[in-house]
């Protein structure tokens, strides 16, 4: 064998054997794309635009949010699942679009647990039922009162049909036997405005998104999903509270990646993005949204995931809740 044909096979052998290490060093070698599946000023917007330059200085290259709406999530969870799983383009992950969404829609085009690859839950948010100021009710007693005494009267924004805001409103109406009309947006931000506008007198948001017009006084919380009174808002009562504990479920915002992620991968974003949260700057503003900083590993991520789904499926089908 000459000299030449050893070298070469010298090379073949790092080239295959060598390969992890080497995508793990590689990796990433351009900017990466952070998809959110809403409209710009949404809580997943808020959470994803806190964590993108931290994140990127961890990575070593810029994090670039994408928005894309619709559907309640789906599309924009959609086209994470359908990216290539090289780490180039990845999702924020919601209640709505790995278990709140799937759970109700049957024609949803993936499967929540086996069609991504979750790498890391950043936060967990409270959600709260809001009201514009011109609505008759400020408490949550005067609230549940007038909601029973006109049914249909009122209508309430979501950030999407099937979402969490919509998922979590119809249980609530299911459980106190009231009915307002839901009305679906492409994401909180717009049904903030329009909410916050008079346009809709009513809405279930996280609270991340809805706490600066809640202590701008264009908004006037009514009850929250939370393990506890917060002290934000202490005398908002939770669900729990009020005798409705399958209502009182907090959402989440993680970071996940197509299906088939090379664990090298998953590693080297997972890492980063702890490192990100280590930040104090960081952890305030994400803090100073009402919200608990997580972190967890990849597979308590991805069995937080089915765990959610398996609650939301449960509620849906015992609820007997569908589609609009």
């Amino acid at each position: 064998m000459n000299r030449r044909h050893v070298f070469g096979l010298s090379v073949l052998a790092a080239a295959v054997f060598a390969t992890p290490a080497v995508l793990a060093q590689a990796y990433p070698n351009k900017p990466v794309k952070l998809q959110v599946p809403f409209a710009p000023g949404g809580t997943t917007d808020i959470i994803a635009r806190v964590i993108s330059e931290p994140l990127g200085k961890a990575l070593g290259q810029s994090v670039v949010i994408e928005n894309k709406a619709g559907g309640g999530g789906v599309i924009g969870a959609t086209e994470t699942v359908r990216a290539a799983p090289d780490g180039y383009s990845l999702g924020m992950a919601t209640v709505s679009t790995t278990a709140a969404n799937p759970a109700i829609n049957p024609k949803i085009p993936y499967n929540p647990t086996t069609d991504f690859t979750p790498i890391i839950n950043i936060a967990a948010t409270p959600n709260i039922i809001a009201v514009h100021p011109s609505f008759p009710a400020k408490d949550y007693k005067t609230f549940l009162d007038l909601v029973k005494r006109s049914p249909g009267r009122y209508s309430y924004s979501s950030s999407g049909t099937g979402g969490i805001g919509h998922l979590q409103m119809e249980l609530f109406k299911s459980m106190t036997n009231t009915f307002v009309t839901h009305i679906p947006y492409r994401g909180a931000g717009p049904a903030l405005n329009d909410t916050v506008a008079g346009q809709v007198p009513m809405i279930f948001d996280n609270l991340p998104s809805a706490l600066p017009f809640i202590k701008d006084g264009r908004l006037i919380p009514i009850i929250v999903a939370a393990p506890q009174r917060l002290k934000e808002l202490p005398n908002v009562p939770t669900f729990k509270e009020v005798g409705l504990e399958p209502v009182n479920r907090m959402a989440y915002y993680g970071i996940l990646g197509p299906k088939g992620l090379p664990q090298d991968v998953v590693t080297r974003i997972h890492d980063a993005t702890v490192t990100a949260l280590k930040e104090p700057a960081v952890r305030k503003r994400i803090e100073d949204t009402g919200s608990i900083i997580i972190a967890n590993t990849p597979q308590q991520f991805a069995a937080q995931i089915k765990a959610e789904y398996d609650v939301y499926k449960k509620v849906v089908d015992t609820a007997k809740l569908k589609l609009d």
